[in-house]
């Protein structure tokens, strides 16, 4: 049969709109430039000239450094306005400035769109309470180039970025700022492997959290240090002392790990059961989303705003599959009950009694978060929610990602 006479025959079966829907599918996945395959996001010329199975010792000597100040590249996709990791590397950037060392960005972007413009990025980073301003250069990296001589240290926060680091020519010391065990980010196939093996390039490992930093150290012998997570109050505080009948969702459905759709599915149940509940979808614009009960949706708002919103809230629900965000310590601050799926990867950095655990089911989750609202108590259990984190003696991120940096540096690993 034809083209034609199938578009015809579709049509009579299926009507105009289905037919519709599978030409627009058909074009997008046959022509569209901005589909995202196997492999788009990393310069291949590295993956080749890679080999991970004849190991490099990047850090076996000590590095001196100028009066014990350091010259330190370090690379990373270009940050977005709804990137939370991008925020977090970022602010640890602005850690090694504080602290005296010298700091260029390299911005490692493979894929034709879009065109990464400095200018514009650090103009969206200057507008947004979430990103520091660096004092150093920042430049889009690119391979046939390389990095400039005379580094003596280069982090990589990305996987793909990883390969990059790896085939500079100085010998500078190799570190990886590993926010998330990355693989997870994919299906059994090439990126995961080449995900994984990013683990295998011999860096100097400095994780976010102790489940991670362990991961890292037991799985893949990687050398590694982990700090703990800790809540920033300067923008997150409790100034809502009444009783709270709203509930908030952290949504992001273009990350999988997340797990948007299953969050949905419970607040469908939630919103079923208690249509008195109002329900606050915070991170992304869910607008062009089917969205089958009554929500506000916050879209993805600045830091500066969020403390508002969560002083709205009894309860916060948080699903991570991965490594656990910061979202479940800014929401307690603001008296905020975290709601969060039971496992190894949550547990392992912040077990918290002030944080419920639940299984991933959705009937589960939306009883628990009902049952969060209606406790009896639920105003003196937001206070001393909050008071726990005021009041905790968290270790500084700073202090300690600069103490192990610069132990790092002056040690053979």
């Amino acid at each position: 049969m034809s083209a034609v006479g199938r578009a015809i025959s579709l049509v009579k079966t299926e009507g105009v709109r289905s037919t519709a829907w599978r030409t627009a599918k058909y074009l997008s996945n046959r022509f569209s430039p901005f589909v995202v395959t196997p492999l788009s996001t990393v310069y291949t010329d590295d993956v080749i000239a890679v080999d991970w199975t004849k190991p490099r010792n990047f850090n076996a000597e000590p590095m001196p450094g100028r009066d014990g100040k350091y010259r330190i590249a370090w690379i990373i996709t270009p940050p977005s306005r709804t990137s939370g990791g991008h925020q977090n590397a970022f602010r640890f950037m602005s850690f090694l400035e504080a602290a005296g060392h010298d700091l260029t960005v390299y911005l490692y972007s493979p894929g034709k769109y879009p065109v990464v413009n400095v200018a514009e990025i650090r103009a969206m980073m200057h507008g947004m309470s979430g990103f520091p301003d660096l004092v150093g250069e920042m430049k889009v990296y690119d391979p046939a180039e390389g990095f400039a001589p005379g580094y003596d240290a280069i982090f990589a926060s990305d996987w793909e970025a990883t390969y990059a680091a790896y085939r500079y020519e100085g010998n500078a010391k190799r570190l990886y700022f590993a926010q998330d065990f990355e693989p997870y980010f994919f299906a059994q196939g090439s990126d995961y492997v080449l995900a994984e093996n990013s683990y295998r390039l011999g860096f100097h490992g400095i994780a976010a959290g102790q489940w991670l930093g362990n991961k890292l150290r037991t799985e893949y012998g990687m050398s590694c240090d982990a700090f703990d997570f800790a809540a920033d109050t300067s923008h997150y505080n409790y100034t809502n002392t009444s009783r709270r009948t709203e509930i908030l969702f952290y949504v992001r459905p273009p990350t999988p790990r997340r797990a948007t759709e299953l969050g949905l599915l419970a607040l469908t149940e939630v919103s079923r059961l208690r249509p008195d509940i109002t329900i606050n979808l915070v991170g992304w614009d869910m607008s062009g989303y089917d969205v089958p009960f009554a929500h506000v949706n916050h879209k993805a708002v600045d830091i500066a705003q969020l403390s508002a919103i969560y002083n709205r809230c009894a309860a916060g629900l948080v699903l991570s599959l991965t490594n656990m965000s910061l979202l479940p310590m800014e929401i307690m601050a603001s008296g905020v009950v975290p709601v969060v799926n039971d496992a190894p990867n949550t547990r392992g950095v912040f077990d918290s009694p002030f944080i419920e655990y639940v299984p991933m089911s959705p009937k589960a989750i939306a009883e628990r978060l009902i049952s969060i609202v209606d406790r009896p108590d639920a105003v003196e259990h937001g206070a001393a929610i909050a008071q726990a984190v005021d009041s905790a003696d968290w270790s500084d991120p700073a202090e300690t990602f600069i103490r192990d940096f610069e132990k790092a540096m002056r040690t053979a690993l």
